[in-house]
This record gives C-alpha cells, structure tokens and sequence, in this order.
C-alpha cells in the first residue's frame, strides 16, 4: 500500500518538474526572441513604463477583440474599410500624437488628400478638358483658353462649376480623379496591374494641375504643414521635378523646381523653427531607354553643384515589375553614386527570382544608403545578412504595399519578420494622400497593431521613430535626436495625466 503511495507521490512530482522544465524552456526561448527584436535594447524610463501600460491595454483590447471575432478585425480587412473607422480609436489617437521623426520615403504630389486637391480646383484661371469617353481630366491654369492639345473642348472651371446645376455632385466626381479609393477595391483592383493603373492615372490628372507654379509652392508649404501636424519632424522628398509653367506661359526648368523646395523650404522653418526641414532626393521615372537615363545623370551632377547640401541623394520610381532593371543602369548609378547618395527602390514585387526581385542584389552591391520598400528581401537571407552588415535601412510602407496588392493582409507583411530579427527598419508611407492617409499615423498604427508581435510594445514605437533619424541625411543627427527626446518626453507626460 505504502509503496503505492509512494509511487504516486513521486511519478506525480516527477510529471510536475518536467512540466516546469517545459514551461521554463518555452518562457526562456520567448524571452530569447524578444531581445532580438526591433527596439528591445531600449531601457523605459518609470514614466514610459506607465505609458506602456495603457498603451498594451488598448492594443490587447483590440487584437482580443479581432483574435476572438477575426471578422471584426479592421487591418485584416482592406485598408479603405477601415482607414477612418481607427481614427476613432483611443489607440489610434495616441499615436498620431506620437513624435514621429522623419519620413524617409514620400513622393512629392502624393502626399495630401483628394479634398485638398479637390480645393484647389477653386483657384481662378483654371481650365479643364475631359478625355472623350470621361474618364480622364486634364487641367491648365491660364488667362485665356490653353493652346495644350485637348481630346474634347477646354472649359473654365468656375463656370463648368457653376453651371453644372449640382456643384456637390460636380466637386464628387471630380474627386474621384484624386484618389484611388473606392467601395469595391476587390472586385475594380484584381491585380497588380489594375491597381497601379488607376494609382499612376491619379498623377497623370494632376500633373498641370500641380505644375502650375504657385500651386506648386504652396502645395508643398502645406504638405509640410500636415506632416508637423502629424508629428513629423523633418522630411527627404522624392521628385521627379517636373516642369513649372506660371500664368503667363512661362515655362520653368528642373533648376528652378528644385530651387522652388529650396526656397519653400527655408521659408517654412522660419514660420515653424520646430521644424527640422526637409532634403530633396531627384526621383525620375525608371520606364526609360538609356539616352533619357543619362540626362538623368547630368541634370542630378547639375543640382548638386548648384545645391549640394539640399539635394542628398537618387532614386527611380514607378511600378518595378514594368520598369527598366537596375542592372541596365549599372554603369550610370555607379556615376551618380560618386557624388550623391543612392537610396534605391528595389524588391517592390511578389515575385521571386525576376528582374523586379533581383534588383536587390544591384541595389546592394551599388551601396544604397537606403531601399525603398524591399519588399521581396525575406526571400534573401544573405541579402538580409548584407542589409544588416552594411547597415542599410529599410523603408517599409505598409499602407501602400497593402493598397497597391503586394500583400492583403499586413499581419502577413515581410516586415514583421524584419522587426523580429532587429533589421534597420524604419517607416514611412508613400504616397498617404492617394488612398486618404495620414501622412504617418497610419502606417505605425498598422505596424504595432497587425504587423508586430502583440508583446512589442512602446519600445517599438521609440526605436523606429528614431530610426528614421539614424537613417536620414540629416548633417547633425544629434539635434535631431535631441529635439525628439524632448518631445518623446512631452508625449510620454501626457499618456500618463491623460492629456494627449
């Protein structure tokens, strides 16, 4: 009897201290990754430790809620779902009063809402043609009718405007040209292709609307007025700097563009000197032949004597499956390369092994300061290796690679692996204003809510606020770090007295 017992006593203490050494080795293995993650080196302050808490209250709340209804989980559906629904969100107000650092990756007329190109179709002088079937707009500012060719009549807008009997319903479609949201995304956008269409066909109907000189300038005075509201503290630009024309038929070149961010730039940080300002990064198209290529080269070596410490680096963009490969401009960029800094849009694709995908390799061994998207490098570990090893940083847009059909889901974005590995990630967005973003918020709320380990908490944030500033061209990174822990900790006071 007693050596039944005895038995039991110890097959169950037995049992028991191996489902300890179980239970020890899975925390010890959980543990483990978690230091390998993106911002895990970050000691929080007793402040900040108290701000997290409320901070992973709110983030839990919502992925129980989504991991319990998954149906009822907004990232998980498409972004033009739920893009204003987070906004009501506690969380999501918290982070858009985040500090924020840099936005590293954005294209010049991109980056504002449809309704605020929408008002400026109220400018005077505007002019407008339609493509015969409607489906396209063109505009041209001037003091008579433009002699631009036109597929229909051109008409004046105020007029047009006026007379169309319903000026709601005028400014509503017209607003569509501005943007690429809709109600039925999956059904319109079946693929890649289709979606990168109506995305360039937004840029192509704004093109003279934009070009026009003043719109030009104060267009990009108030993108920079939204990222300071947005928290942002200092931008590079990407251009293809287009053509200016003013009322009078003038007609500007790429010199003067670049000199107009120059100008609006200075002019903007002596209106706002908590501003850190903003580089300029020549972005042209890459669906070209190798002749237009070198007068690439040449206008990029121009800028740079003109303004070297205002434009920091070059860049191709456009849709990279169609593009012309990097490897076909080799010997160019490698010109560039001697005098300015390449940050190279590179892996923006699905797919594996193609000319798209390896245009990683060559964005690598050019020495890229920084790629843009990177999208397929999950595919590559000795190219992850590289990244790491040549300390090249990421930009990663996860809004846009969601809303352009690289990914449907961000819980499933190459990114999280990045952050799990401690990659030199940072975030940016893109083009925010054509699927009606903020210019950052956005993107970090997607990232701490679907794209990151529910156990990455405020450390993340931090870390990827700051590496936008580690990875800017920024000539003094230490102001810069030093303006933000000021405003990190402004922001960290208010979550704890419940003042954001």
């Amino acid at each position: 009897m007693w050596s039944l017992v005895v038995f039991f006593v110890v097959y169950v203490f037995t049992q028991s201290q191996c489902t300890l050494n179980v239970i020890k080795e899975r925390n010890k293995l959980i543990e483990k990754e978690l230091t390998m993650m993106v911002g895990s080196a970050i000691k929080l302050s007793d402040s900040e430790l108290k701000a997290n808490e409320i901070i992973m209250k709110l983030k839990n709340d919502e992925i129980e809620h989504g991991f319990i209804h998954p149906n009822q989980f907004n990232p998980s559906k498409h972004f033009f779902e739920y893009k204003d629904k987070v906004k009501k969100t506690e969380l999501f107000q918290i982070i858009r009063s985040m500090p924020k650092g840099a936005i590293l990756h954005a294209h010049d007329t991109g980056l504002l809402s449809p309704d605020y190109v929408l008002a400026l179709t109220y400018w005077k002088n505007l002019w407008f043609c339609w493509t015969e079937d409607k489906s396209n707009i063109d505009f041209h500012f001037s003091k008579t009718i433009p002699v631009n060719p036109c597929a229909t009549e051109w008409k004046l807008m105020d007029k047009a405007r006026n007379a169309s009997g319903d000026v709601a319903k005028f400014d509503a479609d017209l607003r569509k040209h501005f943007t690429i949201v809709i109600d039925n995304p999956h059904e319109v956008y079946t693929d890649v292709n289709a979606v990168w269409e109506k995305f360039q066909q937004c840029f192509i109907n704004t093109g003279n609307l934009f070009n026009y000189k003043p719109v030009y300038e104060q267009y990009y005075y108030d993108t920079l007025l939204e990222l300071r509201k947005d928290q942002v503290m200092y931008l590079e630009i990407r251009s293809i700097l287009p053509k200016l024309y003013d009322l009078d038929g003038n007609v500007y070149d790429i010199l003067e563009t670049a000199v107009t961010y120059k100008r609006v730039t200075e002019k903007f940080m002596k209106d706002y000197p908590d501003f850190f300002g903003a580089k300029l990064i020549y972005a042209p198209s890459k669906l070209v032949d190798k002749p237009t290529f070198h007068e690439y080269v040449r206008i990029a070596l121009l800028i740079n004597a003109l303004m070297p410490e205002f434009l920091v680096g070059f860049d191709l963009v456009g849709q990279e499956d169609l593009g012309v490969p990097l490897r076909e401009f080799i010997h160019e960029l490698a010109e560039v390369r001697e005098n300015l800094d390449l940050f190279l849009n590179a892996g923006e694709t699905n797919w594996y092994g193609t000319t798209s995908d390896e245009n990683l390799f060559d964005a690598i061994v050019l020495n890229a300061k920084r790629i843009g998207h990177a999208f397929a490098l999950i595919k590559h570990p000795i190219l992850m290796e590289e990244v790491k090893k040549r300390k090249i940083g990421l930009e990663m847009n996860v809004v846009s690679n969601s809303v352009l059909k690289l990914v449907e889901d961000p819980r499933n974005h190459p990114l999280a692996t990045f952050l799990s590995q401690d990659m030199p990630v940072l975030i940016s967005s893109d083009d925010p204003g054509i699927w009606e973003a903020l210019p950052m918020s956005h993107d970090f709320y997607v990232t701490f809510v679907a794209v990151a380990s529910r156990h990455a908490d405020l450390k993340l944030l931090k870390q990827l606020a700051l590496n936008s500033l580690y990875y800017s061209s920024y000539p003094e990174k230490h102001k810069l770090v030093h303006a933000f822990e000021i405003r990190w900790t402004k922001f960290i006071d208010a979550i704890v007295k419940d003042k954001w």
